[in-house]
């Protein structure tokens, strides 16, 4: 879970963000760091050299510098930030010849859903997809709020109850990654972890087919029972058998999971609970 070992092309703008917002500060930092060791040899007791001004009081050329170095790192870094956050923003899609694969997420109580719409298929905390594809991911919480992140693609975002929220992806290479929850939900928050599998384009096609034939189908009914928490739950996969049960649950058609409890007194504890 590297975030300086990108393996999406989200991934490596962050860490280009990530080390060009560190060397400009370093602008400031190491002449600083400098300027402190040579002000102390210099001014030393034992350097007659040195010149003692006790009625010091301005010095334009000073000012120019304490505050010019400050303004321009500053301006850089308001550069870097405003620029990424336009280039980078969760909602635009990847520039891809490649058709992109939709995956609806839900986080839950203290696991992750995966539905594949269009495959007409779901998981519980693993992720299974192609490289070198485009993913569109719509993400939404059916109990607390949450937080999605895979660290080498990037880009993590918030799911909350009773609203939907996107973010664009992509693995570059296939190999076996590890994504997580990043906010405090809970008791069982610890485990609530899944595991990435990016494979070839024809091997996620093996795999959908292959996971299609399972005996365990997905529904309202079923739905229920998965949405009350448990802990390191062990992956899974179902067949879908209602395409609209991401909406369902985003729109609150189906009752939100009332979250982690107090067993003291029954209310609901964790993380903020949206409405």
């Amino acid at each position: 879970m590297n975030i300086l070992d990108p393996q999406g092309p989200i991934g490596a703008a962050e860490k280009t963000i990530l080390i060009d917002s560190l060397g400009i500060m370093l602008a400031i930092v190491v002449p600083t760091i400098v300027a402190i060791a040579a002000f102390a040899f210099w001014f030393r007791a034992g350097n007659s050299r040195a010149r003692y001004l006790p009625d010091w009081a301005y010095s334009g050329r000073i000012e120019l510098v304490v505050w010019s170095i400050p303004a321009l790192t500053v301006i850089l870094l308001s550069g870097v930030a405003w620029i990424g956050a336009h280039e980078l923003d969760p909602r635009k899609a990847i520039a891809s010849t490649q058709k992109p694969l939709r995956i609806q997420v839900v986080s839950l109580d203290w696991k992750w859903l995966f539905i594949y719409p269009d495959q007409k298929i779901a998981t519980v905390n693993t992720l299974t997809i192609p490289s070198g594809v485009p993913l569109q991911l719509e993400l939404t919480s059916a109990s607390v709020m949450n937080a999605f992140f895979i660290p080498q693609f990037g880009s993590m975002i918030y799911t909350m109850n009773g609203m939907t929220t996107r973010l664009n992806l992509q693995a570059d290479k296939p190999g076996d990654y590890q994504g997580l929850s990043s906010h405090f939900s809970g008791d069982g928050f610890a485990g609530m972890s899944f595991a990435v599998h990016a494979v070839s384009e024809a091997g996620f096609n093996d795999w959908a087919a292959q996971t299609g034939k399972t005996d365990r189908h997905l529904n309202a009914d079923s739905y229920a029972a998965l949405a009350r928490p448990s802990t390191n739950d062990k992956p899974a996969t179902f067949q879908l058998d209602d395409p609209g049960l991401f909406e369902a649950i985003a729109t609150q058609k189906l009752p939100p999971a009332p979250g982690p409890q107090d067993a003291s007194s029954g209310e609901t504890t964790g993380a903020a609970h949206v409405r």
